[in-house]
């Protein structure tokens, strides 16, 4: 992944916050929108597209774009660093792979362990009981 030619591909739209605010909220276009085309991405192998669109098939659209937005600070530059390092996290993520489980079994000290720990739990349920009068 190549974040230079990554970032050169990112649309940025300004809006205004949504909630309410004063009379600064209704001038100033604070919330940024990224939206990224991971389809006519040139910063992606083969590989890392297929990849992407598996990972990520939930978050994007029906044009293969993802569509970001923060509106969390009063400044539209912060919002913009903000929803950047959260695509760039988004992305890293799923370009991540998973190593392979590798079955075991459990060792013999480990069942025997176990057990005890079950027997002797079960005495001690058993010796709260109330006695037998009969």
């Amino acid at each position: 992944m190549n974040k230079e030619t990554l970032q050169r591909e990112f649309n940025f739209k300004a809006i205004r916050s949504s909630g309410p605010g004063g009379q600064h909220a209704n001038k100033v276009a604070s919330k940024v929108v990224l939206t990224f085309n991971l389809e006519n991405s040139k910063a992606f192998t083969k590989e890392e597209k297929e990849l992407l669109f598996v990972k990520l098939e939930t978050k994007l659209s029906k044009d293969n774009t993802l569509v970001l937005s923060v509106e969390t600070t009063r400044s539209q530059h912060k919002n913009k660093d903000i929803v950047i390092d959260k695509l760039f996290k988004i992305i890293s993520n799923a370009l991540k792979t998973s190593k392979k489980r590798k079955a075991t079994k459990p060792s013999k000290s480990s069942i025997e362990k176990r057990l005890r720990k079950k027997k002797k739990q079960a005495i001690k349920k058993f010796s709260r009981r109330n006695p037998n009068l009969d």
